[in-house]
């Protein structure tokens, strides 16, 4: 899990929750998201109480919603320490959350406001007002290039300039374009009053995101462990009209950096919800009990990129045959076990444009294609040894990154490694911590040859963030593509709300990106969660594994005291491994 947070545009379109639903319906069957029995007897006031972990293979560095990026990080942010503006129910509709309401208003044709009336009854946890000057310091914060919000060009649309209406009100302008509320979930509202004197290039480096984090949400922050735990309790003040206190009284989230381990903690119950198993281990958790497998829609994924500033990769005819010579479906069958689709195109099956029988979104497996293609670009095998050269004798190698913990994604380079070398590639596997991974994609230097990771979409499809040349300088641009047409086509996307309109660009927007092939799309998975069936209330679904976290509770009968908040020396040995990415 703790994948890359890729702020995209585009909201999920009635069809994708069409698609969801069919997949929701199947991940009933494998185990669903329904209460367990018990439920309906346990009156609300015995529902308080207790403490329930989560765990997966990757360490939170940050709640700092300006310079954050990882995925598990994000949704702690937003469901658990912090509050958005909206958030999104189960139909993937925009609801209130921090503001009570927002108003539209069109003041010219290229121009709208949009006008948040902030609630009034939110208070940061050391007692100060949430207000509107909260959100106007966050937005003039991640709109500001030197804090480096990896999301900055979710707001491309937006004027620089917003306005205090009154302490509770505050107003942007703004070109209208498609589902513009969907960046407001994405940034959690920060504390002007902790943060405001700290220089935008100093909130990376500031002792509020990794270690003194002041929220507002349901739950407060207690401590944090590096590397192995974040600890959160009940907030006691959290408005009633939002459904009051948690039921909880903590709420854990472990970095456990081994599959094996992991899945014998929930099977132990050490931890309640073992977030993103392996796909091999699902038929065992299915069968445990006291346990359920949760199988539900992703807004995931997973990926081999290429670092195009790399001269190995500036062809596009050398990424295409890279493409072509890896057998995805084979992939899939071999390592997804059915929780999980071949990838085709950086547009997923749960965006409205998608097309599963367009042959033109997927390169196909063929290996002889694939070697024409290199020769097309020069490359050879000149001394007979099995591997291709170039004119001037430089063997086609290259290391192939992944992080360290996911055992999925070392199988992955793993099979990369097997399937090229018939075609005359030499891929060197390459496993390192996750932070040291994230650390060396952003980079400026970009020190990496190519990467097995994955994104985690926004409920926007725009990859602007992640291939307009525009960005190429950006921590998320690292693949250093720079394509005049799909700028053309990421620009012309992000402003038509007419999908007729925007159906036949969408479909070119795909085509270029499989002719391209800044990214090979490896697979589609399924959201996968081991949940204890002590737990009551944990709707896992599109939106995540938290979407539900202050209304969980466990079951009285199996509260245990101490067991649910594991000690920080208990799991220091647990500390040189972090690993997770979209």
């Amino acid at each position: 899990m703790n994948e890359h947070t890729h702020r995209s545009r585009g909201i999920l379109a009635r069809a994708s929750l069409a698609l969801g639903l069919i997949l929701f319906l199947v991940a009933c069957d494998r185990g669903g998201e329904g209460g367990a029995a018990g439920e309906a007897d346990v009156p609300e006031a015995q529902r308080y109480g207790g403490t329930a972990v989560v765990a997966t293979y990757g360490d939170v560095t940050s709640m700092l919603s300006l310079t954050s990026s990882e995925n598990t990080g994000r949704m702690l942010q937003q469901e658990v320490l912090f509050m958005p503006l909206i958030k999104f129910d189960e139909e993937i509709n925009p609801v209130p959350w921090l503001a009570e309401r927002w108003d539209t208003v069109r003041v010219a044709p290229d121009s709208l406001d949009l006008i948040f009336r902030i609630r009034r009854d939110v208070k940061w946890h050391d007692g100060q007002p949430t207000t509107a000057k909260d959100v106007l310091f966050t937005f003039e914060r991640a709109i500001n290039p030197l804090t480096v919000y990896p999301g900055i060009s979710s707001f491309d649309f937006y004027s620089r300039r917003a306005e205090l209406m009154d302490p509770y009100t505050v107003r942007f302008r703004l070109r209208p374009h498609s589902d513009f509320l969907a960046q407001w979930y994405d940034l959690p509202i920060m504390p002007e009053h902790i943060l405001g004197e700290v220089p935008p290039e100093g909130l990376a480096k500031h002792p509020f995101g990794p270690s003194k984090p002041l929220g507002n949400g349901p739950f407060r922050f207690v401590r944090r462990s590096p590397g192995v735990e974040w600890v959160f309790e009940a907030n006691p003040d959290f408005p009633a009209a939002l459904g009051g206190r948690p039921y909880l009284d903590r709420l854990v989230y472990r970095n456990i950096p081994e599959q094996t381990t992991l899945l014998t903690e929930l099977l132990t119950g050490t931890i309640d919800v073992y977030m993103a198993p392996n796909p091999n281990q699902a038929e065992q958790i299915k069968n445990a009990p006291g346990v359920r497998l949760s199988a539900s829609p992703s807004r995931q994924w997973n990926y081999l990129a290429f670092n195009t500033r790399r001269p190995l990769f500036r062809d596009a005819r050398v990424r295409r045959a890279i493409a072509m010579g890896l057998n995805r479906e084979e992939m899939v069958r071999a390592l997804v076990y059915g929780y999980g689709s071949v990838g085709r195109s950086t547009v997923t099956p749960i965006h409205w444009s998608y097309d599963e029988n367009d042959p033109q979104t997927m390169l196909p497996y063929d290996t002889a294609a694939a070697r024409r293609l290199l020769t097309e670009a020069g490359w050879v095998d000149r001394n007979r040894d099995g591997i291709i050269e170039n004119a001037q004798g430089q063997p086609f190698r290259f290391t192939l990154m992944t992080n360290a913990g996911n055992d999925l994604r070392r199988d992955i380079i793993q099979i990369v490694q097997a399937q090229l070398r018939p075609v005359g590639i030499d891929v060197r596997p390459q496993l390192v911590e996750f932070n040291s991974m994230i650390d060396q994609l952003y980079d400026p230097s970009r020190p990496f040859d190519a990467v097995v990771s994955g994104w985690v979409e926004s409920f926007r499809k725009d990859d602007r963030d992640i291939l307009h040349s525009a960005n190429i300088d950006k921590p998320q641009q690292y693949v250093g593509f720079a394509n005049a047409r799909a700028d053309f086509l990421i620009d012309t996307l992000g402003v038509i709300t007419d999908r007729e309109e925007a159906r036949p660009l969408w479909r070119e927007y795909q085509h270029l990106m499989v002719r391209e092939a800044p990214y090979i799309p490896l697979y589609y998975p399924e959201r996968l969660n081991g949940v204890r069936t002590r737990l009551q209330g944990a709707v896992i679904d599109i939106r995540g594994e938290l979407p539900t976290v202050a209304k969980w509770w466990i079951l009285p009968s199996e509260r245990r005291a101490g067991t649910a908040v594991p000690r920080a020396g208990r799991d220091s040995a647990r500390r040189d491994s972090a690993p997770v990415a979209t």
